[in-house]
């Protein structure tokens, strides 16, 4: 195994009661790639790493009573995490792979007004997770025209 230098960048960090199932299920239903994990001396997973193109997620067990998996409080999350699949990738596929998993797709594969083709899915534990794949490249004016907004780059006070 390599060192582990991350880039300047974001990434999640999501708790689960079951890290290792976890683990395990997101490399078999989402296709994360995994970088590496931590054991304790009791064997149980301290911390984890996945890997999906230039982005990690961090995958770890409840440590906190501010880090709970959806599953230890009534399925609420209180944010999602959103995955860009590269162009050209098969986001249909990607979902059926992901429900064949187990995962709860909550929103099937839609276009959207914007240019992407989007689904939402719920794993075991109640995460909820969001796959896009841009099918068509639009302009700010063109998703605006098409959804009724206004894009700017800053909001003015």
């Amino acid at each position: 195994m390599t060192e582990q230098h991350r880039p300047k960048g974001l990434s999640s960090a999501v708790s689960y009661r079951d890290s290792k199932a976890a683990f395990r299920w997101l490399e078999a239903a989402f296709g994360f790639e995994p970088l590496f994990v931590l054991l304790d001396a009791d064997g149980n997973l301290a911390h984890s790493e996945m890997g999906y193109g230039d982005s990690v997620v961090m995958v770890g067990n409840e440590w906190s009573d501010d880090h709970r998996s959806p599953k230890s409080i009534g399925g609420k999350n209180t944010q999602s995490v959103h995955v860009q699949l590269g162009a050209g990738e098969d986001i249909d596929a990607h979902c059926d792979r992901a429900r064949a998993a187990g995962a709860d797709i909550i929103a099937a594969p839609e276009t959207q007004f914007y240019g992407d083709r989007t689904y939402r899915a719920k794993d075991p534990e109640g995460h909820i997770w969001t796959f896009g794949v841009t099918v068509e490249a639009k302009t700010a004016e063109e998703w605006d025209a098409e959804g009724g907004f206004t894009t700017k780059t800053r909001l003015d006070n």
